[in-house]
């Protein structure tokens, strides 16, 4: 491949590369260039979204440059505060140590394991003395930290910032220093602290490192960013049928979001299914592609083409799932509202969402359509609900 189209390659998917003509420089060079991409394991799973980074760096290393999985067994313990608007508890050792585990095994359903070096940043910040520390703290400023905007906005607003807090970007930073890399790649939210590690390479007299930054992908709502926490996640470890029907219940236009930074398709092939999509295709059909590709990756093709069937036989011949949560709910005299009762029986997370479904046309009742917001369920009735593809619960109403 040439440079021309493998730096094609890098761009597709980026939200930013800062600076891209030092990339283009670096890439005239001919060497493998060193490229890191860390993760904090605080939590034992990763999900699609992680994967968003984890398919970049396998770009690169396709392209013949050296990935670098940082794990931040050391950074996990203090907790990134990117996002926070409350100081973050931080992790033990030893959950932090218990989730790394589980993340070094995960991680070469996408990377190549020959190929991938895993390191973990406790390896130099351990070696760090107290003077170290505090030599590493005067390379930055106070006034440069109350200018990322989580920070300044806790201060504005008179909600406390802790002092280990300001440690985390400059660790981060520091990791690049230590590693001498060439390239960091992070989510948008990530933006400051891989800034910060360009500007400390530069205090430590090396070349700043190129920054490129990814978006950060929509879960299953295609509204929120996609997080365990918010139950729209679709994690790599789930079995095949799980994952091929979360999959299929996004919507037509997430889908292209997830073709485009999940998907290892040529953005050609990608553009020949949006346009047979506009001549008519299915989109569900073509939605059976996305999910057959991301269930091969992390299980097998065998597995994914038997959750196909699967989801064949449950949805598209009207079979219900047999494992449907029974709910009760109180009408009252009135009748409880149907966006109210979608949230209650936990087939949406909020009301605003139920709402939203509705006026999408993605909420059943006992198989028929229902779009009318203003409906009004009363009591002594049980009904089955289903909202997208995939969620349903029986529910009873008193």
């Amino acid at each position: 491949m040439s440079q021309v189209e493998g730096l094609e390659q890098i761009r597709r998917g980026a939200e930013e590369i800062l600076v891209e003509s030092e990339l283009v420089e670096r890439l005239r060079e001919g060497r493998p260039l060193r490229v890191k991409a860390g993760f904090d394991p605080t939590a034992p799973d990763l999900h699609l979204g992680h994967t968003v980074l984890l398919n970049k760096l396998k770009q690169f290393q396709d392209l013949g440059h050296e990935a670098i999985f940082l794990i931040g067994d050391f950074t996990g313990m203090i907790g990134d505060p990117t996002g926070k608007n409350v100081t973050r508890k931080p992790l033990t050792r030893d959950e932090v140590i218990e989730n790394a585990r589980t993340y070094e095994s995960q991680i070469f359903h996408i990377l190549d394991p020959e190929k991938t070096l895993v390191m973990f940043n406790s390896s130099w910040m351990n070696e760090m003395t107290p003077v170290d520390m505090i030599q590493l703290a005067a390379r930055h400023t106070v006034a440069r930290m109350l200018e990322r905007d989580d920070f300044s906005k806790r201060y504005r607003a008179g909600q406390p910032i802790a002092i280990h807090e300001f440690l985390y970007p400059l660790v981060q930073g520091y990791d690049s220093v230590a590693l001498r890399a060439d390239v960091e790649l992070g989510g948008t939210d990530q933006k400051f602290n891989l800034l910060v590690g360009r500007q400390l390479q530069e205090a430590y007299g090396q070349k700043p490192q190129v920054v490129l930054t990814m978006p950060i992908l929509e879960g299953l709502d295609g509204v929120q960013k996609m997080s365990k926490s918010l139950g729209n996640y679709i994690g790599i470890s789930e079995p095949p049928e799980e994952m091929f029907g979360k999959l299929m219940s996004i919507s037509d236009e997430l889908m292209w979001r997830y073709f485009e930074l999940l998907s290892f398709r040529p953005l050609a092939d990608i553009e020949r299914l949006q346009r047979e999509m506009r001549e008519g295709r299915n989109p569900r059909d073509i939605k059976f592609e996305l999910a057959l590709e991301i269930v091969a990756r992390f299980h097998s093709q065998a597995d994914a083409e038997r959750a196909r069937e699967a989801f064949i036989a449950r949805f598209q011949k009207g079979a219900l799932p047999e494992d449907m949560p029974e709910v009760r709910l109180a009408a009252g005299g009135e009748g409880l509202p149907i966006a109210n009762l979608l949230k209650d029986a936990g087939l949406t997370s909020s009301t605003s969402e139920a709402l939203r479904m509705l006026k999408q046309g993605a909420v059943r009742v006992d198989g028929e359509r229902i779009e009318d917001r203003q409906l009004r369920l009363g009591a002594g009735s049980e009904h089955v609900f289903q909202v997208g593809k995939r969620r349903f619960a029986r529910v009873r109403l008193d």
